[in-house]
């Protein structure tokens, strides 16, 4: 759990420091573009964790099931954003990929943590 304090910690310090830079439009578009990869990486984590220590051989199904579904939300959400909520493009789009790379990279890291340790039944 403390793999999902530091996500969300340090995304708001990030966009924290993007508002005080950018003002309330960046901040807003950043505020977006930081919300929708943070959720899915806190919540496949939440999952991927309670799995590995549950049953191992479950995880890479479960893996695959949670990439399709991020596949469609990710889509749905850009596209809601961008053209519903109408938050300004650039912000927004550099938020987004930011912070999709780097939550994936930490989770990249916190699974290779995790299977380096021994498994629980």
């Amino acid at each position: 759990m403390t793999e999902v304090a530091w996500m969300v910690g340090l995304s708001l310090i990030g966009w924290l420091t993007a508002w005080g830079l950018g003002g309330s439009a960046v901040g807003l578009a950043v505020w977006f573009g930081m919300l929708g990869p943070l959720l899915a990486a806190c919540v496949s984590w939440v999952l991927f964790e309670h799995t590995y220590r549950r049953d191992p051989a479950a995880l890479m199904g479960q893996m695959v099931g949670a990439f399709a579904l991020k596949f469609v939300f990710f889509g749905a959400y850009v596209a809601v954003l961008l053209k519903v909520v109408r938050v300004s493009p650039v912000p927004f789009v550099v938020s987004f990929s930011s912070y999709f790379i780097a939550l994936h990279l930490f989770e990249a890291v916190c699974l290779k943590r995790l299977f380096s340790g021994p498994a629980r039944s």
